[in-house]
């Protein structure tokens, strides 16, 4: 649980740095246009911060650590939430600079950026798929732990 609090708050940390830089670099630029830096933030604390808060709590009732899940979760879902926010910031420092970029390199941002989001989208169905099983384990043992005291009675 401690585990997971400590990368939610890396989340958070993160987040809001992101946050600062949005709204530093943008009024540093006299930037005022939509741009893909104002997502970022958001970004990393509902996929990073809630993500891992949740994480603990299911943990603590439902034990995911014990999962064959849990590893490939980790380390798919934080792959895929960072790539996907740092090419949220590339996009937004070339909008808000507005550098023009090759068909290469636009090309190379939005496919690194959709994978990142295809890695992060896996890592959830991973979660959703660990929980659910995880769940349904729970209720047997309780279901179980019942009949058998019932037993003992």
């Amino acid at each position: 649980m401690k585990k997971h609090i400590k990368i939610a708050f890396a989340y958070a940390v993160a987040a809001m740095a992101c946050g600062v830089f949005y709204r530093e670099f943008t009024k540093g630029m006299d930037f005022s246009g939509v741009t893909a830096l104002s997502k970022v933030h958001t970004h990393l604390f509902m996929l990073g911060t809630v993500v891992f808060l949740l994480t603990a709590l299911f943990d603590s009732r439902l034990n995911l650590t014990g999962s064959k899940l849990y590893k490939p979760f980790m380390v798919i879902y934080n792959i895929g939430v960072p790539a996907a926010s740092a090419m949220m910031l590339a996009r937004g420092v070339v909008q808000v600079c507005g550098t023009a970029l090759s068909d290469g390199g636009n090309a190379a941002i939005s496919g690194v950026s959709g994978i990142a989001h295809v890695i992060t989208a896996a890592g959830l169905v991973l979660f959703f798929i660990m929980l659910i099983k995880r769940s349904g384990d729970a209720r047997r043992e309780k279901d179980a732990d019942r009949y058998s005291a019932g037993d003992a009675e």
